[in-house]
Order: C-alpha cells, then structure tokens, then sequence
C-alpha cells in the first residue's frame, strides 16, 4: 500500500476505510481458528477475500480517475487564470495606446500643420506663411532652407509746387510720379537646434531690385514726361534669430515661443548710393531727386524681440505673433550727391516697427495642408537730428496672405504662399516660395 501515488485528501481517505475493513475481516478468521473449519469455509473465506481484493481495486482506479480529473479540473482553472490576466493586459495595452493616441491628436502634425511634432524631426507642421516659422528644429536638427521672393509695388504721387490765387486757380508747377517697384530676394536659411526647446538662425539674403519713375524734372519748365530707371542688386542685410519654446501646449493651452532677431547692415545702404540732385542739393543742380543706384540694405541696425503662439485644434492650427522692431540711431549721416559732393544729413532715426500677425492652417491629408493670414505693421515717423522730420508719417502695413505646404518626403517641403497689400504703402502682389530640407 505504501507504493500507492500521492492523492487528494478524500481519495486516501476512502482508501484507509477500505483497508480497515478488510483488516476487520481478515481478523474474523484468525479468532476462529481454535475452532475447526471446514475446507469450504476456507474456500469461502478466501473467495470473499478476493472479492473485497477485486472491490478494493475497483476503488484504487475510482479514485484515480477522479485524481486525474481534479488535476484537469486545476490546469484548466489555471489557465483560464491566465487567458484573463492576459485578457486584462491586453485591455490596458488598448487603453494605452488609444491614450497616446488621444494626445497625439491633441498635438499639431511636424509638420509639425502636415505631419505630426514630427515636433521633433518637428513634431508639428505648421505652414509658413510668415518669416519666423513655427515649429523649432528638435537637438542636433540641421535644417537648411533656400526661399525666392518677388515682390511689386506701384505708386502715383502728384505734387503741387506753387501758389494758389483763388482755390480754383494755381500758379507754379504740377508734378505727377508713377513708380513702379520690382524686387526680388533669394535668401539661405540655415536653423540649428541646441536643445529641443532652443534654436539659433543665420540667413542671407541677396537683392535685387529695380526701379522704374515717370516724371518730369520738377522746377523747371519742362512738359515732357521722362522714365528714369535705376536698379540695385547685392547682399542685403544678414540676420541673426535665436528661439526658445516657453511652454509645452496642450488640450486648451497654447505653445509659446519667444525669440530675439538681429538685423545687420551688410547690404548697401540708402546713403551710400549716388542721389541725382534737385536745386535744394549743395551742388545746386538740376535733377531727378531720386538716387542713381538702388540700396540693398535699410542702413541701420535692428533688434526685434518677439513672441509666437501656436494652437492646435484638430485637423487646425491656430498661429500668430507679437514683434516689436527697434532701429538703432545713426549719427552723423551724409549722402553722397551728383557730382561726387557729400551732402551733410546729422543724426537719423528711424521709426520703430510695432508687428502683429495671426493664421490659420488646415491639413488637407497627411502631405498637404492650406493656410491664411494677415500681416500687420505700424512703423513709426522719422527724427533727423532729435526733431521728427516734416514729411514723415506713421506708416500703415497690412497683408493678405495665402499660403499652401506640400510634404514632398520625410525630409523636404515645399511652401508657397502669396501676398495682397491692403494698403497703399503695401506692396501690390507678393510671391514667395520656400523649400526646407533637413539634413
């Protein structure tokens, strides 16, 4: 009996009653043996003694296959155990994942407003319609960006030198001016981020622009028109912009980023270029008044801080910008004239730039995305030598802006955009196309 196998508690009880018994039985005999017993009681004895032997082993496989089956009873509670811890691991998983998911639609695409952060390779892809764009370049990211843009302006001006007798009737001359201006910039812009909140910016431009007047030559008595063209072309003013994200948006908060941009004065500068002289001129010639050579540059050095907030709002994002541009003050400024004579000008200051602009960008599917905007500017009136000058006034800028982005592969886009003037100190059309790669 000992070699029987380990059972469950009930089986080896079962097991110690049968044995019990048999030994009770077998023990009956044994007292009777003073007594004589016939050859068939023994026969008898012995055959019952089988019988409970058969009976007892009938039990043994009983209870064997009941052991087994407990055992297949226990596996299959343990793995149904299993199947719902696995099911509950499964579950949190989905969970999980439809979380991330969540909050990757709550963050803009890079682009970031095309494909998504990519921020950082930007995350979001916001199309650029303005000069500071609108996603930072993620650490170590080299991002290099060649643009063309064509701007044209017209203006008629009509002044009136003379006096006049009654409000009918002038005395003295008329001078009507129709300018039309042509300019057209390639720049190279090369970002590097730092960190994934920081980025520095270099770009360089170069210009080219032209000119084209019809007048006549004022103060004096002439009545034929002439056209007078004049042109310009060479580097223009290198910048250099340095970027930090402020905050990390959200569900109902925006990204902000702060950003501080130096303007040089590399190019060619108005007071370098030759003036053709009018009377009022030290030389005291006859001309145009209007200088023989364009200027690359605007002759004066600009700090402009400024702070940018992006919203995203699936499948929108929502952008804009605050800038305040200060130009630094010139002192003792001459122009050169007709003939080679410096014409003494003093101290120059410009007027300061104060900037706003806001968009809206729309991802059209997972490459191309539709934006619009408008860009606004308020430029102040000019001192020369501490007093502001008499024919300068505040200067109104607004533009209408459209603009399309196209992802052509992971690394490259392709934005263009154009421009309305909504005022007459605006140039009429604007046409720029940018081309961002990274490396």
């Amino acid at each position: 009996m000992s070699r029987l196998p380990s059972l469950h508690p009930l089986t080896a009880a079962v097991t110690v009653a049968v044995l019990i018994g048999s030994t009770s039985a077998m023990a009956q005999p044994a007292r009777r043996a003073a007594s004589p017993v016939t050859r068939d009681q023994v026969e008898a004895m012995q055959r019952q003694l089988a019988d409970q032997q058969q009976m007892l082993e009938n039990l043994r496989k009983a209870l064997g296959e009941q052991d087994a089956r407990y055992r297949e009873l226990l596996q299959a509670v343990e793995e149904q155990r299993k199947q719902q811890e696995s099911a509950v691991a499964r579950q949190r998983e989905q969970e999980a994942a439809q979380q991330q998911q969540r909050v990757a639609a709550e963050t803009p695409r890079t682009v970031q407003i095309g494909t998504a952060p990519s921020q950082p390779e930007t995350t979001m892809t916001v199309p650029q319609l303005f000069e500071q764009p609108g996603v930072l370049t993620p650490k170590g990211g080299v991002i290099i960006e060649p643009s063309l843009q064509y701007g044209y302006s017209s203006n008629n001006r009509a002044a009136l030198v003379g006096y006049t007798v009654i409000p009918a009737l002038l005395i003295g001359l008329i001078d009507v001016r129709e300018v039309r201006r042509h300019t057209t910039t390639a720049a190279m812009t090369v970002r590097y981020g730092l960190t994934d909140r920081f980025e520095i910016e270099g770009r360089v431009p170069y210009v080219y622009r032209t000119d084209s007047t019809v007048s006549r030559e004022i103060l004096t008595g002439t009545a034929t028109e002439r056209a007078f063209t004049a042109d310009g072309r060479g580097i223009g003013d290198v910048e250099v912009t340095a970027r930090y994200q402020l905050t990390d948006g959200g569900v109902n908060r925006p990204y902000l980023i702060g950003s501080l941009r130096f303007k040089s004065r590399t190019g060619t500068d108005p007071f370098e270029v030759t003036t053709d002289c009018v009377t009022r001129c030290v030389a005291n010639t006859t001309g145009t008044g209007q200088p023989l050579e364009l200027a690359t540059g605007s002759g004066f050095y600009t700090l402009q801080p400024g702070l940018t907030w992006l919203y995203p709002s699936d499948p929108a994002v929502f952008f804009g910008s605050f800038t305040f541009g200060y130009n630094f003050k010139r002192t003792g400024v001459s122009r050169t004239v007709l003939g080679g004579e410096r014409e003494f000008i003093g101290d120059v200051q410009p007027g300061h730039v104060l900037g706003f602009n806001i968009g809206m960008g729309l991802a059209l599917n997972d490459r191309s995305s539709f934006s619009i905007g408008v860009d606004l500017a308020s430029i102040g009136r000019t001192k020369q030598n501490g007093t502001v000058v008499a024919g300068s006034v505040r200067t109104q800028l607004a533009t209408l802006l459209l603009g399309y982005s196209y992802r052509y592969d992971p690394k490259r886009l392709i934005n263009i955009s154009v421009g309305a003037g909504l005022t007459r100190d605006t140039p009429d059309l604007t046409l720029t196309l940018r081309v961002p790669f990274s490396l």
